[in-house]
């Protein structure tokens, strides 16, 4: 790697690290304004509040990757052109491709990275934001709740087991108005109501509490009817929660499971699963794009200065991620198939930056 390759390279890593260093700051001081009043009218430990804002960290930081990482290559890149580093580089015979490759290797690294965050870190840290958020700082409770929930939880042969719970709470991992129902060559052979379930965490079953079973028989049925009975049925809780909720918090491989276990049961919510999959592997694609775009943008020297060249890169962030946010909504809500729609924006901008990067080479 010759000297200008490192000069470019760790001024791409460190301006990358300073933006990010400047902005989290402001982003946990603006959170901590509007939630300081909550957080000491429910006298909340200040080693939670730490760990909160810890996660919070990674959260923020991972949401608006693009836009850090797309800011601070504008950044340098017009200080290079304002200070005519840039003509110096070109002029001395070196091409504009060739200029480009450390910016590619600052990419290939930030990308790695970005990577692994989302495979292994930011799914621990969403879960920990998100239940700090709903535990103590949400007022109304059904942000954290699911309702009218419907699941099929066994299928072999002739035997299918469904259940159904009218609302769940994640947090203290209770639901109202349980039903179970199993069948077999699609006749109801078994019926069980509960009017609460409370999931044990330390014995893995399910108390049902006003239980009332009915086994239907050829003659006769059997009815059983008890104040509370522990069962242990084929679901997890996290069958139960938060779709959105669910997926964030879990690291690639439980989430691919969790995709081709809700997949095997029909799960119409399929999609918001699968969004969620896509965009762990397409952000990080995402720095190539965004850093030629960034450098095809900002390597020319413009009479509005830096200026300018800020002000087109926020334009072109925002509008990416806008459009990086309004076909995962499609995907969940209509019949865009959520590969498409994930990846889709870096199609767009990827013609954009090629268009781009033709141009800066004239």
């Amino acid at each position: 790697m010759k000297i200008i390759d490192k000069y470019i390279l760790k001024r791409y890593l460190v301006t990358f690290s300073v933006m990010l260093i400047m902005f989290i700051p402001i982003g946990i001081t603006i959170d901590v304004s509007e939630k300081v009043n909550k957080m000491i009218e429910k006298k909340i430990p200040l080693t939670d509040i730490l760990v909160y804002y810890g996660d919070f960290t990674v959260y923020f930081a991972n949401l608006l990757f693009p836009i850090f990482l797309f800011l601070s290559i504008i950044w340098f890149t017009s200080k290079l052109a304002n200070n005519t580093e840039i003509i110096a580089i070109l002029s001395s015979g070196i091409s504009f491709s060739r200029f480009l490759r450390p910016f590619i290797y600052g990419a290939v690294i930030v990308s790695i990275f970005a990577l692994l965050m989302g495979f292994f870190l930011v799914p621990k840290a969403s879960k920990g934001f998100n239940d700090f958020r709903y535990q103590n700082l949400k007022g109304n409770s059904q942000t954290r709740e699911t309702s009218d929930i419907f699941r099929q939880i066994k299928k072999e042969g002739n035997i299918e087991e469904n259940i159904y719970v009218s609302n769940y709470n994640y947090l203290s991992q209770t639901g109202f108005n349980f039903t179970y129902e199993k069948f077999q060559d699609n006749v109801l052979i078994e019926k069980v109501n509960a009017k609460r379930i409370h999931y044990n965490e330390e014995t893995k079953t399910y108390a049902l509490y006003e239980y009332n079973k009915r086994t239907i028989g050829q003659t006769n049925d059997q009815i059983m009817s008890i104040e509370k009975n522990e069962v242990a049925y084929n679901f997890e809780p996290d069958d139960l929660t938060p779709v959105i909720y669910v997926a964030e918090t879990m690291t690639i491989g439980e989430l691919n499971k969790f995709i081709n276990k809700e997949r095997a049961r029909g799960n119409g919510n399929i999609n918001t699963y699968l969004v969620v999959f896509y965009k762990k592997f397409s952000l990080p694609i995402s720095a190539f794009i965004l850093t030629i775009i960034a450098v095809a943008v900002s390597s020319m020297k413009r009479r509005g200065g830096m200026g300018i060249n800020l002000a087109i890169g926020i334009v072109i962030a925002f509008v990416f991620i806008f459009f990086d946010k309004v076909f995962g909504t499609l995907a969940e809500k209509s019949s865009i198939p959520p590969f498409i729609a994930v990846w889709l924006p870096n199609f767009v901008f990827g013609i954009l930056a090629a268009y781009l990067l033709r141009n800066a080479k004239r």
